[in-house]
């Protein structure tokens, strides 16, 4: 079983990752989702439920819910043979340390884009937990950076730098994405 991992702050480009991904036929397991879920079922905000959910079941706790959602996934008898899983958002040392212990080649892509182009892709993307506040884009960030994403982003295996048009970013998802492949 093959699974990349894609880490970056937000807005840096992790769901175009996810996108180009899933055009090749890869499954996609989104940690923001399981944030998402939690959030819903505890009736509070998204920033808050992360961080809540960590100090309730510790650092490893979204990544252990990943790894079982891509579990159940491989028992599914109608799924192709060779499965391939990209995670998106990865935020944490303990989180690619789960991974790193589940799948052996388990690899990272980093996506880096400077503070305002980010900012500026938040507020034209408008989700519920995106700010076109400048106060609140840095409080999220410091959030990010308290998880330890700066260290997965330093020790990753790919980094991507996001500022150009999309069509060449997607082109150099896909060649690291095929590159990937041919070796598993």
């Amino acid at each position: 079983m093959q699974v990349i991992g894609v880490t970056g702050l937000p807005g840096s480009g992790k769901s175009i990752v996810a996108r180009v991904a899933k055009s090749m036929n890869v499954n996609i397991i989104r940690m923001g989702d399981v944030i998402r879920d939690e959030a819903v079922k505890r009736n509070a905000e998204i920033g808050e439920t992360a961080v809540k959910l960590r100090e309730e079941y510790g650092d490893y706790v979204v990544a252990e819910r990943c790894v079982e959602l891509i579990k159940e996934h491989s028992k599914d008898e109608t799924a192709e043979c060779e499965l391939k899983f990209i995670i998106e958002g990865i935020r944490s040392p303990y989180e690619v340390k789960i991974f790193k212990k589940n799948f052996k080649t388990f690899k990272i892509i980093a996506i880096h884009s400077s503070p305002k182009t980010r900012f500026n892709r938040l507020k034209r993307r408008k989700r519920e937990d995106d700010s076109s506040n400048v106060a609140e884009f840095k409080k999220r960030d410091d959030r990010e950076l308290k998880f330890g994403i700066g260290n997965v982003i330093a020790t990753s295996d790919y980094m991507i730098v996001n500022e150009g048009p999309v069509w060449k970013f997607k082109n150099s998802i896909r060649s690291i994405l095929k590159n990937e492949v041919k070796k598993h």
